[in-house]
Order: C-alpha cells, then sequence, then structure tokens
C-alpha cells in the first residue's frame, strides 16, 4: 500500500466501545503514523457527537485531533423520548461518514474505515466497484460479517495494540472473554459476529475521558 493514496475515516462511538472492550486507550497521533507507513495519507477524518454544551476537556479532545491533522466531523447529541416515557440521548454520524467516502473517491486509492458497523457495507461495496482498495479496522466481535465481507482487508485492533496504544491511559475492560492476546501483527483474526456498533452516549464519554494534548 506504500504508493497508494490513503483516506483514513474513524468512527468515534465505535472505537471507543472498543477500547472500552480491549481495556486500552488509543492515541490517535499513533494512527495517523501507521497508516503513513502504508501510503500518502491524504485525509483522516473523525466523526464524534458532543452535547449542545460541551465542556473544555471535550473541547481539548476535538482541538487536539485538528492539530494533529484530522477533519472532524461533529453532530449535536439529540434528545428523545421513547414510548414508555424514558428520555435519551443519540446521534448517528453514518450520513456525515458515507458523504465523505462517497465524495472523495477521486483523491483516494484505499479507503481505511475503523468501525464494525453494517451500515457501511454497501458503500465500501461501491468503492470497491470503482476500483478502490477497501480496509476495515475493528475488533471481531464488534464487526457484522456483511461488512468484513465488503471489505478487501481486515485488521483486528488486538494485532495493532503496540502500534496504536496510548501507554498510562488504559480503560476499564467491559470484561468479555478475549480482550487481551499476546500476539502483535497486522493479520487476519477471528470470526466476526455481527454486533450493534458502538453507543452515542459512549463516543461523548470519549471525549472527555481522553485528553491529546501532548
Amino acid at each position: 500500500m506504500n504508493s497508494q493514496r490513503i483516506a483514513l475515516f474513524v468512527d468515534g462511538a465505535s472505537i471507543y466501545s472498543a477500547a472500552k472492550r480491549l481495556g486500552w486507550n488509543f492515541d490517535h497521533r499513533k494512527v495517523l503514523e501507521y497508516f503513513r507507513e502504508r501510503g500518502r495519507l491524504h485525509n483522516a477524518f473523525y466523526y464524534t457527537a458532543l452535547p449542545a454544551q460541551f465542556d473544555d476537556k471535550q473541547k481539548r479532545f476535538t482541538d487536539a485531533l485538528t492539530y494533529m491533522g484530522y477533519t472532524v466531523r461533529t453532530q449535536p447529541l439529540r434528545e428523545t423520548v421513547d414510548e414508555s416515557g424514558v428520555s435519551y440521548r443519540q446521534t448517528s454520524l453514518d450520513i456525515e461518514l458515507v458523504t465523505d467516502l462517497l465524495t472523495g473517491l477521486d483523491h483516494f486509492d484505499a479507503a481505511v474505515l475503523m468501525s464494525g458497523g453494517g451500515g457501511f457495507e454497501r458503500p465500501l461495496e461501491v468503492l470497491r466497484a470503482r476500483g478502490k482498495r477497501t480496509v476495515v479496522v475493528s475488533i471481531p466481535e464488534m464487526t457484522s460479517y456483511e461488512l468484513r465481507n465488503a471489505a478487501d482487508e481486515y485488521l483486528d485492533l488486538r494485532d495493532l495494540r503496540q502500534r496504536f496504544e496510548r501507554p498510562g491511559y488504559r480503560l476499564p475492560s467491559d470484561g468479555r472473554a478475549g480482550a487481551e492476546r499476546g500476539d502483535e501483527r497486522d493479520t487476519w483474526a477471528g470470526r466476526p459476529q455481527p454486533v450493534r456498533s458502538g453507543d452515542p452516549l459512549e463516543r461523548l464519554s470519549y471525549a472527555g475521558a481522553v485528553n491529546h494534548e501532548g
């Protein structure tokens, strides 16, 4: 992939959910470095939800991503009331991600999607039909079968721990089996199981939990 132009698309909610499951945190600068080693990084997008009034930590987080070189896309969290009268907040940046993915396809040769959501299956198939290489980065238990089937290559985040981890900023694991694994290499690994992508409230928590000022 060294001679290819690469575009990176990071689903913040999905990545935070993966970090919680793995029990270790991501250094987003290292993520950029990793893919720069594999080609010419044309652009890197990061998608995250924010409350209408976000605090200093959240602003520092999004500012830091911008300074690192990411194009940050945000959406406000929206409050919804279900049939039982329970209020909850939600949002989705899937449309923004797919729009960037498809409108920019003339400017990259390979698209790297850091997400496990099955809703991105068809856009990846469109890219492949246009001769683009597609790479999905996530963990198998959070990656839908349809998405993995639509990708040319799949990278398991467990195999990238040495490259992506931010030492000293561990998240508590959610206790699921297989959160740790000894081998650290770029490879196909594990059988994917369809699961729901990250919760939008977790996306918000990630913005507050991680501070990339350094």
